[in-house]
């Protein structure tokens, strides 16, 4: 089952977050974070940041090989957007929208073995009081 990590009112509109996404989908979360860390567009931090959690909740949460990982996809949807006015000629007032974004990560991997626990003496001791 894969593993999901999400980044919600990123102040960078969904057009230029959606390029550096675009870099990086399908490829494994080494190679990603290596392109992102030599792409210079203000979006890459932010597509980072949300494959670094997506990484940090499959290894920590679902018990995935941090190795193996996998970006099996990745999306940018449009987020709410702030009503903004700037000033215009003769006295009057422009309005103007900052865009927002959304960006889902979904990573996929191999599952790392559960080891069983064998007893030991003191387990051993206190089955037989």
């Amino acid at each position: 089952m894969p593993t999901i990590a999400t980044q919600k009112g990123v102040r960078i509109s969904p057009r230029n977050v959606a390029v550096v996404a675009d870099l990086v989908r399908g490829r494994t979360v080494d190679d990603a974070l290596t392109i992102l860390d030599y792409t210079p567009r203000r979006s890459a931090n932010a597509v980072k940041q949300t494959i670094k959690s997506a990484a940090a909740n499959a290894e920590h949460n679902d018990s995935y090989k941090p190795g193996t990982l996998e970006i099996t996809e990745i999306s940018v949807t449009s987020g709410p957007r702030l009503k903004r006015w700037i000033p215009a000629a003769r006295g009057r007032a422009r309005r103007f929208q900052r865009k927002t974004s959304h960006i889902r990560v979904v990573v996929d991997g191999e599952k790392r073995e559960i080891k069983k626990r064998t007893p030991t003496k003191t387990d051993n001791q206190k089955e037989t009081n």
